[in-house]
């Protein structure tokens, strides 16, 4: 999904959004939030961790439909800043947390966050360091080599989740740890979101369907060998990018440790090509049964889709549904 970046992103599927930068992080803890606040936290944090002395320009970075975006120049770099004036930290604390657990495992270039904080009058922000975006989203096989190595080195020995909550754009993506993987996927990606489109438009005859496939879903999974590996989550056009020397970057993330080809999810708005494909089974091979899981995975972004944008992605996830009940004879 889109929703929590900085940058404007081309060749999108949904409303304009944006697109973030390139940042650092230690520790997989839970991100630190500015414990005392004066007026301006992020102007503080900039001139005393940050170990600038004078800010030369804040510009606006325009794009994002669901945060604020500033680039923050200064004498010891730049910074990119978003902040969002309704939601407290914890967005943005479980953004600092899948960007930190990316980077970690040393693969794809991905934003480094500093900091999280709560903001004086309500809301919260977000600092990153700065990248500097080349002309193109990036080289397809190496970027699917990268992903792939990614997936490979990103594991979890506490199952399928993440250690907290986070966000696929604006929607709850909960990330309770499960021992399970088609019971994670079940329950708080299919079944959270075929909850919501039943609360938000009463859509008994999605969700009754939807439950019914969750229910019957298992034979999907026969054969093959699932490990939890650390996902993007939401690895769209518009969260892909490249920096100054060409390679990839991704962006924007909503992670947890699930399937790996959960990933693909949102292919349908990322323009792969058959080199990124190539590039990745190498380092990844496919799993029996791949080709017939796909649309799964499409399922909960279509699902969200739905949730968040209204009844013009309610056939692209009824379709799905109906397909795998008939396919399952559920």
């Amino acid at each position: 999904m889109v929703g929590h970046v900085g940058i404007i992103a081309s060749g999108s599927c949904f409303p304009a959004l944006a697109r973030l930068p390139r940042l650092a992080f230690t520790e997989r803890k839970p991100f630190a939030t500015v414990a005392a606040m004066g007026d301006d936290p992020i102007r503080e944090w900039i001139l005393s961790e940050g170990k600038a002395t004078r800010i030369t320009r804040i510009s606006p970075v325009g794009g994002g439909c669901i945060n604020s975006a500033s680039r923050y120049d200064t004498d010891a770099g730049s910074f990119f800043v978003k902040t969002n004036r309704r939601i407290g930290p914890s967005m943005f604390e479980g953004e600092a947390l899948g960007l930190g657990a990316m980077y970690e495992t040393g693969t794809i270039h991905v934003p480094r966050p500093f900091k999280v904080g709560p903001l004086p009058t309500g809301g919260s922000f977000i600092i990153m360091e700065f990248i500097e975006f080349g002309t193109s989203r990036g080289n397809q096989p190496v970027l699917g080599k990268k992903l792939a190595e990614m997936h490979k080195a990103g594991k979890s020995a506490k199952g399928f989740g993440f250690d907290v909550d986070n966000t696929i754009g604006s929607t709850p993506q909960i990330n309770t740890w499960t021992s399970d993987w088609v019971q994670f996927y079940g329950e708080h990606r299919l079944g959270y979101q075929l909850k919501l489109a039943l609360e938000q438009y009463g859509d008994r005859s999605v969700y009754d369907k939807g439950q019914r496939l969750v229910k019957s879903m298992g034979p999907l999974f026969e054969g093959a060998v699932i490990e939890p590996c650390l996902l993007h989550g939401d690895l769209w056009s518009g969260n892909i990018s490249s920096d100054k020397n060409g390679e990839p970057v991704i962006l924007d993330p909503a992670c947890y440790y699930g399937h790996n080809e959960a990933e693909f999810g949102m292919s349908w708005c990322a323009g792969f090509s058959g080199a990124f494909y190539d590039a990745y089974f190498k380092v990844m091979p496919k799993q029996p049964g791949y080709e017939k899981r796909i649309d799964i995975y499409l399922l909960y972004h279509y699902l969200n889709h739905y949730n968040l944008f209204g009844s013009g992605y309610r056939s692209s996830a009824m379709s799905i549904i109906d397909d795998y009940l008939r396919m399952l004879n559920a």
